[in-house]
């Protein structure tokens, strides 16, 4: 199959174009001007040099490919101004698959996030991990990036409800793995980690699973998804506390795990100032208002749906752990 990809030189999106190719398929790749395309280095694929809101390059770009897979997103939990955010997330998004099903894409695969799944509730002081079913509960879009992935996510549904077009929506929870240039979110917690620049830690619940389960569910989302369903790419065995966290990446690294948690009430003030500084800085804060107040909830997801109808991998989140810390120790991340 021909392939197009966009969001190719970010965290999933490299390792998708390195499966792709791996399986026989072409590539061909979007990335922004002045991308760093470093983790597509040595890769035989067709760069594109664009942006998701030039509609008239995505169209001519997107002619001949049979599948679309758009996994490009603005992700930041802090920003002086969020309307570039909602332009690339939502507008982005319908450029991408518009001109895909004007190309005649036979599968077109959105990237959208566990941020649009309802969160579980505490019954009887038990969690139970969410599906796909679950509806999102307005106060549960507590942050700019969510609620432009669910209004994006919403554009995804209508052009297959209004225009049949053949998308399939995937949901992954947090991912981890080797190829975390930036790193992202989940990797900077990682690397803080290895270079014991985590005294504390603010209690929450994450679904982690590894990077490489993740490409194989986009891919077999694209193969064998049902046009117009959405599929949580997680792990069964993957809904972990961050204590939880923690205990793993100490065993695995020797490294002793922080013992003080932070009440969310104090992190919450911290964050605040945080910002205050970042807006007359215009650097982003280390601990931003929306990723404290997304850490208030348990992100447990259940991703049975997705195994049983893809056959989604389930490689073992302590696995993922160990590849990631490899790999960010090979590549410089940590220090000596």
């Amino acid at each position: 199959m021909k392939c197009f990809v966009t969001g190719a030189s970010g965290f999933v999106g490299s390792n998708l174009v390195h499966e792709l190719l791996a399986r026989g398929h072409r590539v061909k790749a979007l990335l922004r001007p002045g991308a760093d395309a470093s983790p597509l280095l040595g890769l035989k694929y067709e760069r594109v040099t664009g942006d998701l809101l030039d509609r008239h390059l995505l169209e001519r770009e997107l002619e001949g490919c049979d599948w679309c897979f758009h996994v490009a997103a603005s992700y930041q939990l802090w920003m002086r101004d969020y309307a570039p955010m909602y332009a690339a997330n939502v507008e982005g998004t319908r450029n991408v698959l518009e001109a895909a099903g004007k190309a005649g894409c036979q599968r077109i695969v959105y990237t959208s996030t566990v941020g649009c799944i309802g969160l579980p509730k505490e019954t009887d002081g038990k969690f139970i991990p969410t599906t796909e079913s679950d509806v999102l509960l307005a106060d549960q879009l507590s942050n700019h990036y969510k609620i432009s992935k669910f209004q994006a996510e919403t554009v995804a549904v209508e052009l297959f409800r209004k225009k049949g077009l053949p998308i399939i929506i995937v949901n992954p929870s947090a991912p981890v793995g080797p190829g975390d240039v930036k790193p992202t979110p989940t990797g900077q917690i990682i690397v803080d980690f290895l270079n014991r620049r985590m005294p504390a830690y603010l209690e929450t619940g994450l679904n982690w699973v590894h990077v490489c389960d993740v490409v194989a569910g986009h891919i077999l989302a694209a193969e064998r998804g049902q046009i117009g369903e959405r599929y949580i790419l997680g792990n069964k065995d993957g809904n972990w506390t961050m204590q939880q966290t923690f205990a793993v990446l100490a065993e695995l690294t020797g490294i002793p795990a922080p013992k003080m948690k932070v009440p969310h009430w104090f992190a919450l003030r911290v964050a605040e100032a945080n910002e205050m500084v970042s807006f007359f800085t215009g650097k982003p804060p280390r601990a931003p208002v929306a990723g404290v107040k997304m850490a208030k909830y348990k992100m447990w997801f259940n991703p049975a749906k997705a195994i049983t109808m893809l056959g989604l991998p389930q490689t073992p989140p302590k696995k993922a752990f160990a590849d990631a810390i490899e790999w960010f120790r090979m590549n410089g991340y940590v220090k000596k």
